[in-house]
């Protein structure tokens, strides 16, 4: 036994301590997703009260300084003194874990902060806190409390609204009222990465809360900026306008959404309410968005589960009585039934059990029942009185499932071809001597000649060059069987190593860098965004892991006596050309065209080189947003395409 380990060497972390000392236990990481956290949590506190009826609008404001501001019109939060704890109530949910009132299910039936744990945790990871209390009535009063790294400078004070910020005073021009709660915090730089805080990630997610509450309204302003930016969130269709949002870019199959919403009694659970817009589009892809207490449960979990199978199970039983039977010799898969399908399922759970803090996936097994009992009746009520729709889904789903088998009989025919190669990497790919993927890059190429300079200039123990010729295929436009039979596609796929579609494993994943490197110009650009749809479709854990990157190859060579300068865009060639000194006749500009026309050591120099490139990563902040551009602009519909670029077009830069 160790002589030195003793009692002396346990600490108790007291308060909001252990917070401090493990945040990501409580949100997660202290990246961008963790910092952002913190502002859903306070949101949620007062989506919450919406969902009880108290509430009607929200105001999430970015101030200066990466500070925070997030206001409600709902009951606001208890200021009167705790009759055991001898502070008041305000202070024991700033201050103290697991403190709420959402426990005993009377104040609150349903609720995304189930753990107690949301705003406390805020304020623990603050630099700074503020609460503001307005409690109502005729004369308005406003109590407010502040903290420090999650401690308080003191009690609940009543206050005059005279004496406070310019804000509290113009609440009413904000419609926000005389009651509610405001919430005020910087987050601490020392726990953060960066403080700084994404407009639009938080606005996008603002904007999912208010489809999933109709009727409430959501304001988000910057006013970090000259002019401040401002977007107001009202949706009085709930979910059917956010699939009817998710779905306006493309051609649709039947015009009304399939719509439902019902409860059920449960034994377990007490009152579960089930939610649910589906509208199928001519599209080859799947859009499934759930939520619980209006979380977004990335990872699924039960109630998607029963969702599935129940429109699996429904659209089997109709097949069987549908003249489209005979042209299928199997039952139609989940993926062929859910191919061109949009669906947004909300499930209200009074206990929910979530897989961690973050929620990502619901773990109730009884909520898988109630959601498929119910969606099946709702669905079979639907077909049985709209049998125009469910002939056009059957015949939809029988093309997916015969594409399905053609897809699986390419695969299988590749799998035995590159079984007889002993390689079985693609003959363009010059791959490199290390094995490692977390310390393997892959450039894809456009073109032979630019494929000969970066295999030329690359350095062989880790970087790998993957040359492609020819048009791409635009993947959203067409189904799986064409993907994985594609001459321009199968080299990616196989230099990758890690499948494609259903099948793609990210364990297998050869190069942790796979990086888009294509002209600097408009046929660059277009190559871009197909490998781009390309990977979203079918290889979308890359994005999510942060795997892809965009090469930013420079535009021009300026060459002056015996210095050579790259400029990346016309406003730094312009800064190198204006330098001090400099004779204009002694000064040669060269235009790169094409990737091809540079030297090997030119391109190593400038776009390969780890110490000295510049390189964009990929990230997939707004998986709705992204699905609305992707669909817009590489799928059938021609108009909204139309549309996208009337209203973009002077904010591009092109060089053609």
């Amino acid at each position: 036994m160790n002589s030195d380990y003793s009692a002396q060497n346990i600490q108790v972390l007291k308060g909001l301590e252990a917070v401090r000392k493990r945040p990501g236990m409580y949100i997660g990481t202290t990246g961008a997703d963790g910092l952002h956290h913190l502002v859903y949590e306070v949101v949620d506190n007062s989506v919450d009260e919406a969902m009880q009826g108290h509430c009607d609008a929200i105001l999430v404001v970015l101030e200066g300084n990466d500070v925070v501001r997030v206001e409600d019109n709902g009951r606001g939060i208890p200021v009167d003194i705790h009759p055991t704890e001898g502070v008041s109530a305000l202070e024991l949910v700033m201050t103290k874990l697991h403190a709420g009132g959402k426990f005993d299910k009377k104040s609150y039936k349903v609720s995304g902060g189930l753990h107690g744990v949301g705003v406390s945790v805020v304020n623990a990871l603050s630099e700074w806190c503020e609460a503001f209390i307005f409690s109502g009535g005729e004369e308005s009063k406003v109590y407010v409390q502040r903290y420090k790294l999650g401690i308080a400078e003191g009690p609940a004070l009543e206050t005059a609204l005279s004496g406070l910020e310019p804000w509290a005073q113009e609440r009413f021009s904000d419609g926000l009222g005389r009651r509610g709660t405001v919430i005020r915090f910087k987050a601490d730089p020392s726990i953060f990465e960066s403080t700084a805080y994404n407009y639009d990630m938080l606005s996008n997610r603002l904007r999912e809360l208010a489809f999933l509450n109709k009727g409430l309204k959501i304001i988000i302003r910057d006013e970090r900026l000259s002019k401040p930016k401002v977007h107001e969130f009202k949706f009085d269709g709930g979910v059917k306008s956010f699939v009817e949002y998710l779905n306006e870019s493309k051609t649709i199959l039947h015009k009304e959404p399939i719509f439902f919403e019902s409860n059920r009694e449960d034994p377990v659970q007490g009152s579960v309410e089930v939610e649910c817009a589906i509208q199928y589009n001519d599209g080859f892809n799947e859009i499934m968005y759930s939520f619980v207490n209006d979380i977004n449960t990335r990872e699924g979990g039960t109630h998607l589960v029963g969702f599935k199978s129940a429109l699996t199970r429904t659209l089997n039983e109709y097949l069987k009585k549908s003249k489209q039977a005979k042209k299928l010799e199997e039952a139609l898969s989940g993926d062929d039934v859910r191919e061109g399908l949009t669906a947004v399922l909300s499930v209200k759970v009074p206990n929910p059990q979530f897989e961690g803090q973050t929620k990502g996936k619901l773990g109730n097994s009884e909520v898988k029942g109630i959601v498929e009992s119910i969606a099946n009746e709702q669905m079979e009520l639907f077909f049985d009185l709209h049998p125009e729709v469910i002939n056009n889904i059957l015949e939809k789903s029988v093309l997916a499932a015969r594409a399905r088998i053609a897809a699986r009989q390419a695969r299988d025919a590749t799998r035995r071809k590159n079984a007889m190669d002993s390689a079985g990497l693609p003959g363009k790919l010059a791959d490199c001597s290390e094995k490692n993927p977390s310390l393997c890059e892959l450039f894809i190429v456009e073109g032979d000649s630019a494929g000969g300079s970066a295999k030329g200039g690359r350095d062989r123990r880790y970087q790998a060059i993957l040359s492609l010729f020819g048009k791409m295929l635009n993947v959203e436009k067409t189904r799986i069987e064409k993907v994985v039979t594609n001459d321009k596609l199968q080299p990616i796929i196989a230099s990758i190593g890690a499948g494609c579609g259903e099948d793609f494993d990210a364990a297998k994943i050869r190069y942790h860098k796979i990086i888009i490197m294509a002209d600097a110009d408009v046929d660059g650009s277009h190559i871009r965004t197909l490998l781009l749809t390309f990977f979203y479709r079918y290889m979308t854990e890359l994005i999510e892991r942060g795997h892809v990157y965009i090469a930013m190859p420079p535009l021009y060579k300026v060459s002056y006596e015996k210095k050579t300068f790259y400029a990346y865009d016309d406003a730094e060639k312009d800064r190198i050309l204006a330098g001090s000194g400099r004779d204009p006749e002694k000064t040669a500009v060269q235009r790169y065209k094409g990737l091809g026309e540079m030297n090997p050591d030119q391109l190593w120099e400038t776009t390969m080189d780890p110490t000295r490139r510049n390189i964009i990563q990929v990230h997939l902040d707004d998986a709705v947003e992204a699905e609305r551009i992707f669909s817009t602009l590489m799928g059938e519909n021609v108009a909204p395409r139309r549309e996208f670029i009337e209203e973009n077009a002077l904010l591009a830069t092109l060089d053609v």
